[in-house]
């Protein structure tokens, strides 16, 4: 069987078993809302405060400097196992790419991105 043909099976197979998921639980499992079934609940507490209550910043901002450097990893990651074929190019370019990384730590750092109070 060609790829392409394989690929297409493999589209048509997983669409298939999603719809297929969702039309077997809507049959399987109707049980009526209650009241308790609708409120917001979370980590097996009550919740006690507003749904619009506002975060700190500092909640985002490590957030995001942990995403950042997160991606960042998997990259160097990849990057590690194709080191050999890249050469000292690879290297250089690496090198580079970590050194930005620095500076953009050092950055957050400097600025108490980093510290949680």
């Amino acid at each position: 069987m060609p790829t392409s043909y394989s690929l297409f099976f493999y589209i048509f197979l997983v669409v298939f078993s999603g719809v297929a998921i969702i039309a077997i639980s809507r049959f399987l499992g109707k049980r009526p809302l209650t009241a308790v079934k609708t409120i917001p609940y979370e980590c097996g507490m009550d919740p006690i405060d507003k749904p619009n209550a506002l975060f700190s910043i500092k909640f985002y901002v490590v957030a995001l400097v942990f995403v950042i450097f997160d991606v960042e990893t998997v990259f160097i990651y990849l990057w590690a196992i194709i080191v050999e074929k890249m050469g000292i190019f690879g290297l250089i370019e690496m090198a580079v790419f970590i050194g930005i990384l620095l500076i953009a730590f050092a950055y957050v750092w400097r600025k108490g991105g980093l510290e949680w109070e």
